[in-house]
């Protein structure tokens, strides 16, 4: 008895479901024969399509791709700050200072960072200040075109380096690119004029450390003759100089004539 409950149950659920098969399979059909009405020309998708920005009056940029060139351009931002102002010149005399007086960590890198970051916003104001009056402003405000823009941005900031290159190192780096002589100095590149910068920075940077060095190495000098005359041989010289460094510069007021004579280098007082 049981078994043949079983056989009914199992032949029920196999015939309820027939009837609706065929119904599915011929929505299936339907589905896939119905054509797909094309979109109107000119009609618009849901998100609509991509947002597409003049830049000049030839030029149509689509969205996607000046955000790709924002990117890019803010990628390269930190190397832009280091190789084209006064920064490079700052930290460099500053971790020379940090090492003429002994010290490893202190002040940590962190900070002499920061100090040369807002010294070089404090530098470069004059600059920044004329990019943003004859070019940003301009532009945002819709009166000159990008590559406008982009020319008077690039004429205090190149006006700026020359004045801080030397003309050997431009000429050397015209010479490397086999460049005749430019007639007005805007007409100088960036990619000759730039290496050529950082080479004079450089070069002035290392002047003033070892300006800065001399006197603490002299110290060290004298320490360590001290101590080698009182026969104090297995006392580090570096115990007895490393106060006495500390103690003359804080004694000269060293960070602000550090600060004061590099300052006035690029302001010319």
């Amino acid at each position: 008895m049981r078994r043949k409950l079983s056989l009914l149950g199992l032949s029920l659920c196999l015939l309820l479901p027939g009837p609706a098969l065929p119904a599915l399979a011929q929505q299936t059909q339907t589905q896939q024969t119905t054509p797909q009405t094309p979109p109107a020309s000119g009609g618009s998708t849901l998100l609509g399509p991509l947002p597409r920005i003049q830049l000049g009056e030839n030029e149509d940029f689509a969205l996607p791709l000046q955000l790709l060139l924002l990117l890019t351009i803010l990628s390269l931002a930190p190397a832009i700050i280091i190789l084209t102002t006064s920064f490079t010149r700052l930290v460099v005399i500053f971790s020379i200072l940090r090492t003429a007086l002994g010290l490893q960590q202190s002040p940590p890198t962190q900070v002499l960072i920061g100090l040369a970051l807002f010294l070089t916003l404090f530098i470069m104001y004059p600059v920044f200040d004329q990019i943003h009056d004859e070019a940003l402003r301009p532009y945002l405000d819709g009166e000159i075109t990008q590559q406008v823009a982009l020319e008077r941005a690039a004429a205090p900031l190149r006006a700026f380096m020359l004045r801080q290159t030397r003309e050997k190192d431009l000429m050397l780096f015209m010479d490397l690119a086999n460049v005749e002589a430019f007639d007005r100095p805007e007409d100088v590149p960036f990619y000759i004029l730039v290496p050529a910068f950082v080479i004079s920075e450089l070069r002035i940077a290392f002047q003033i450390g070892f300006m800065i060095f001399l006197p603490f190495l002299l110290v060290d000098l004298i320490v360590a003759s001290v101590l080698m005359s009182m026969g104090m041989m297995m006392l580090p010289p570096v115990m007895i100089s490393l106060p006495l460094k500390l103690l003359l510069f804080v004694l000269a007021d060293g960070w602000y004539l550090v600060v004061e004579s590099v300052v006035r280098g690029y302001l010319g007082g």
